[in-house]
């Protein structure tokens, strides 16, 4: 007699919000008509990821809740850390959804392509390039995505953790290749994300492989079980080490981070902020749970492979980031150098390691998305202005926008009484309690290496003389400025007052298996 699995609906709630939002959303997407389409996917996607964000806070407030549930035949783990990271990324994504739902900003209305069939440059695309109408798939695809990213930090053992994987990337390639302007370099995103994805899952699935020989279960809990019972044998760490490739590519982590600068240019850029902030944290929740929970026992198998990883991002970040003249381009080596300081966090298992990562993923995806915003505000007669150049003498022509801009890069370069600060010093001092002394010295030569490009756009903004022909600030619709209204507010606040907030990191830091 086959017996149904355990399954937990109210610990699954967050999820069947988001997923049911998105299947409801291709729906739509088949039957409503086309005028129609646009509102009515905004509110699904934000229905689903608002209320994913509100039932992950239900579940993390509610009166006798088991704090280390694990559901679906052991598949899922419902934890603090799990909600933590659920939450984040349900709230970045209602935030994005805002971003790709802007109308106001370019003359046909939308930062998506009217029709993806049409080759580009074609007449019929020249045509379609000032029409109205948008591809609202990009709202199933993003919430499909989003529900991925969820199911990737709640897994409980590797097969779950692969699908989820390919749930929210194959989304991802697709939307990458619909910008509407610029869009053989949008299309070339899409295609270097995928072939070099495709590898990533490979590796992953290798690795998968690899470990199911070495320890016989696919579990979580099962690994850490072999581990510490038989040890770790060469197959276990070769498995290991794919695993962590597989992962570090999502990550954007150097040296498996060429594809992030292409991807992040190419996109567009509603599509950009998504991925720099929501893939970033469901990647770090996924490489926390492998490590603390499959390989807690055995961390000198991967302590030397992620102390060496770390110096390399924040090294390759910094310094290529020091020569790019594209603005898109130098957030992208930003977000390379910001995955090495997060891995300084990861390194502190024994300390407070966990609460300061998941405090940091909040406070950068915050101040990423919201870095994005301005993005989109500054633009040519082509579209978006990123090239640096362009931004010079910005504070003349809006200096609310070069304000907010300005304040934004200062968070990114950890300066004080922002987020970005705050984090920084809890992911050092969480790596200095288990002796990683020498990481944080070289962690904090690069962030002062790296506030040199983020303060070379400040003073292009405020000290350098605007071009004639240079480009206008536009007027944000409601969405925007709600995304503005919200990342500025959140990385003050962190900044500033950020006890709350790292209390409920320190109280969510708990990974069941």
């Amino acid at each position: 007699m086959i017996e149904a699995p355990d399954l937990s609906l109210a610990a699954l709630t967050p999820l069947l919000f988001v997923f049911g939002a998105a299947l409801v959303g291709v729906l739509v997407e088949s039957f409503a008509p086309r005028h129609v389409r646009q509102p009515v996917q905004v509110a699904l996607a934000l229905v689903g990821t608002v209320g994913g964000f509100a039932s992950t806070v239900f579940l993390a407030l509610a009166d006798g809740a088991d704090p280390g549930e694990v559901t679906a035949a052991g598949a899922l783990a419902v934890d603090g850390a799990g909600l933590f990271l659920q939450a984040t990324i349900a709230g970045l994504g209602a935030l994005s959804i805002l971003l790709f739902a802007e109308r106001g900003l370019d003359p046909a209305k939308s930062a998506f392509v009217a029709s993806a069939a049409v080759p580009a440059g074609s007449p019929r695309d020249r045509e379609l390039l000032t029409d109205e109408r948008v591809q609202t798939e990009v709202y199933p695809l993003a919430t499909f995505a989003i529900g991925g990213m969820m199911l990737f930090v709640a897994a409980n053992d590797l097969l779950v953790m692969f699908i989820a994987l390919e749930v929210l990337s194959l989304p991802l390639y697709l939307i990458c290749g619909l910008a509407r302007r610029r869009r053989l370099l949008s299309q070339e995103a899409a295609v270097k994300y995928f072939l070099l994805g495709a590898f990533a899952s490979a590796f992953f699935l290798y690795g998968l492989a690899l470990v199911y020989g070495a320890t016989g279960t696919i579990r979580l809990s099962g690994i850490r079980a072999s581990v510490t019972t038989e040890g770790t044998g060469t197959l276990l760490v070769l498995g290991l080490g794919l695993l962590v490739v597989g992962l570090m590519f999502k990550a954007s982590v150097a040296p498996f981070h060429t594809w992030t600068p292409d991807v992040y240019q190419g996109a567009p850029t509603p599509v950009t902020a998504f991925m720099a902030a929501c893939t970033k944290v469901a990647a770090f929740g996924a490489v926390l749970r492998l490590l603390y929970v499959a390989f807690g026992t055995a961390d000198w198998t991967w302590r030397p492979l992620v102390y060496g990883i770390a110096i390399v991002s924040m090294v390759v970040g910094v310094v290529l980031g020091l020569t790019q003249t594209d603005v898109k381009r130098m957030l992208a080596y930003s977000s390379i150098a910001h995955a090495g300081f997060l891995l300084t966090g990861v390194l502190g298992l024994a300390g407070s390691g966990l609460s300061a990562t998941l405090f940091y993923l909040l406070a950068y995806g915050l101040t990423t998305i919201g870095a994005f915003a301005v993005v989109t505000l500054v633009r040519d007669g082509d579209g978006e202005a990123t090239q640096l150049a362009q931004w010079a003498g910005l504070a003349r022509r809006s200096p609310l926008t070069a304000g907010v801009m300005t304040f934004l890069l200062l968070a990114l370069a950890g300066i004080p009484l922002t987020s970005g600060f705050t984090g920084k010093f809890a992911v050092f001092r969480a790596a200095t309690e288990v002796g990683a002394w020498p990481l944080v010295v070289v962690a904090l030569v690069t962030s002062a290496v790296a506030g040199y490009f983020y303060l070379r756009l400040v003073v292009l903004m405020y000290f350098s003389e605007p071009a004639e022909d240079g480009p206008s600030v536009g007027v944000p619709g409601l969405p925007t400025t709600i995304v503005l209204a919200v990342t500025v507010t959140a990385t003050l606040v962190l900044g500033v007052v950020p006890g709350s907030v790292l209390d409920l990191a320190d109280r969510a830091a708990a990974l069941v298996g």
